[in-house]
């Protein structure tokens, strides 16, 4: 691969994917929002509101990490506005779409052609290589990848002598490499990355945020990270904090000192 390649040779554009989702990039549009939701789980005297009149808009182009005691309601957050979670009432708009009004069908078709994600637990394909795990969404959407993205993607996560193996072949480190090319390769419109250093000695960690920044800064893309450490959210350009199913707090560019503080009044 060319190193005078950049994200500028290679911009995303509105496209079709015969979806019937099309996935316009328009400037100053959130790459998501987020309309008073509500999300209850139980009856009665069990019931529990992990969202409690929720509203959030995401930028397109930023980092941003969820944050807030267990049982906040973060996690709860990231997978309904993910469209992996159905809310029990308000709003999700990923770029112009309505989330909410969707059917499962096509709601199948925007986490597969406009979303990425990335797990804690990785979930790579054990059969495949590195190479076809990276390459799965697109294929999964009737997509070649891009030559050229493809290359600097595994470039920019340093993968370049690990795409032949598989998982099992792979340290824990390499396989969230996998994991965030993966992710970046399609040119989701948004990522979501479910606390992806869990796992992960301090040193890979930051390895990984390091890699997810860079996706942010330098390639234009959109991440949202629920994660519970304030080192990992100080490489976010934005913190949203969250207690008992609400947003009390929103800080832009977190230090893990200033994290810390805001954790400690929350008490968690």
């Amino acid at each position: 691969m060319s190193s005078t390649t950049t994200i500028s040779d290679v911009p995303p554009t509105s496209t079709s994917t015969g979806s019937g989702l099309p996935a316009p990039v328009v400037a100053n549009r959130p790459a998501a929002r987020v309309v008073e939701a509500v999300k209850v789980y139980g009856r009665g005297e069990n019931e529990v509101r992990a969202l409690d009149g929720v509203s959030v808009e995401f930028a397109s182009g930023r980092f941003t990490a969820i944050m807030g005691p267990s049982g906040s309601g973060k996690s709860t957050l990231m997978h309904s506005v993910a469209g992996l979670d159905h809310l029990t009432s308000g709003t999700v708009i990923i770029g112009d779409t309505n989330v909410t009004e969707l059917d499962d069908r096509r709601l199948t078709q925007l986490r597969r052609d406009r979303i990425g994600f990335i797990f804690q637990a990785f979930n790579l394909v054990p059969t495949l290589t590195a190479a076809e795990n990276i390459a799965l969404p697109s294929r999964l959407a009737g997509r070649k990848p891009d030559p050229a993205w493809f290359d600097q993607v595994v470039e920019t996560v340093g993968l370049q002598n690990r795409l032949k193996h598989r998982p099992s072949e792979l340290s824990g480190g390499q396989q969230q490499r996998v994991a965030v090319a993966r992710a970046l390769a399609s040119r989701p419109e948004i990522i979501f990355a479910d606390e992806p250093t869990g796992n992960l000695d301090s040193r890979t960690g930051a390895e990984i945020l390091s890699f997810m920044r860079t996706a942010v800064r330098e390639y234009g893309q959109t991440i949202v990270m629920v994660t519970h450490d304030p080192v990992a959210a100080a490489y976010a350009d934005r913190a949203v904090f969250l207690a008992d199913g609400r947003i009390v707090d929103d800080l832009d560019d977190p230090t893990a000192d200033s994290v810390l503080d805001r954790i400690r009044h929350l008490g968690g």
